[in-house]
């Protein structure tokens, strides 16, 4: 019989099946509690990041978790390969191929990274998309299950765009059998056909998925309220339309009222400070928000070394 392979990219929470995701964030746990047992885990690797957009956490993350086990890593910005622009996504991945043996790489558009796992034959892990960041979603749930102690399953509640970060959130809810609420304005609703992948998992794995255009009803009893800015990186040219699509969707302490008494907050950052959250609630005891920043370096170290040890 032949013996399954394991996973190569992360491109996607689709890339991982429920087993899989238990592993990683089983991983990052011991990782986080023990890591100087996996100093050494990618000892002689090399990784690039190739990144089109800015970033705080995700560079400054992969980064540490590369060199704090072994490895190494070279940051590739918007102005030194210019993916597409310069040359061609395709020839990029074959040369970057022979020298690396991963990358992350964070991108305006989803198939940027879909083009050049086609030509690199190791580990390419979703860094950012404007489809997914499923390394922002497995770090959240990691968080969410350090917060948690219930016995019931937890109830989290989005509330703001159906973008990237929504979409990643609602597959991994789903694969995990969670439960989960999300509030989007009617102009902004999330992706369908994620929305119905989610469905999809829910009745196979026993998850609860509710959709809503109120934000009073979907954090009506939370354990978890989760934002995100409402203008991304990218979309300044639809700042005004989408700031009067927005109104009301405010996480404030009104907002957070309806939830659960232990009700925490989640944001994936960075915040607009006073749009989509207040000062009150991001800087409030029911923040758990750079809890939650911290533990994308933890479990990302468990993908690398899930992928690539």
């Amino acid at each position: 019989m032949k013996k399954k392979t394991k996973t190569r990219h992360l491109i996607t929470i689709d890339d991982l099946s429920r087993g899989e995701i238990e592993k990683v964030l089983g991983l990052a746990a011991k990782i986080k509690k023990s890591p100087t047992a996996y100093q050494n885990a990618l000892r002689g690797k090399m990784f690039g990041l190739i990144f089109e957009k800015p970033s705080t956490r995700t560079w400054v993350s992969f980064e540490v978790g590369i060199q704090s086990m072994g490895g190494g890593a070279i940051y590739l910005g918007p102005e030194d390969i210019q993916l597409g622009v310069r040359e061609a996504v395709q020839d990029v991945a074959r040369v970057l191929d022979r020298y690396l043996d991963g990358v992350i790489l964070r991108t305006f558009e989803h198939e940027t990274i879909r083009t050049f796992e086609r030509y690199f034959h190791k580990a390419v892990i979703n860094g950012l998309s404007n489809f997914e960041h499923p390394c922002q979603a497995l770090g959240d749930f990691l968080t969410i299950r350090e917060k948690f102690k219930g016995k019931r399953k937890p109830i989290l509640a989005f509330v703001g765009d159906g973008n990237n970060v929504f979409n990643s959130l609602l597959l991994l809810s789903a694969k995990l059998g969670g439960h989960l609420r999300y509030a989007t304005p009617s102009h902004y609703p999330p992706n369908r056909a994620v929305v119905k992948k989610a469905k999809d998992y829910a009745q196979k794995n026993g998850a609860v998925i509710e959709g809503f255009h109120d934000p009073k009803e979907a954090v009506r009893g939370a354990d978890f309220i989760y934002t995100d800015v409402w203008v991304s990186m990218g979309e300044e040219a639809q700042r005004e339309r989408k700031m009067g699509s927005f109104r009301g969707f405010q996480v404030n302490h009104g907002l957070l009222r309806l939830a659960s008494k232990e009700v925490k907050v989640m944001h994936c950052l960075p915040a607009h400070r006073g749009e989509e959250i207040t000062e009150e609630v991001l800087e409030g005891k029911s923040s758990v928000i750079f809890d939650q920043a911290e533990n994308r370096l933890h479990v990302q170290k468990a993908v690398l070394v899930h992928l690539c040890a």
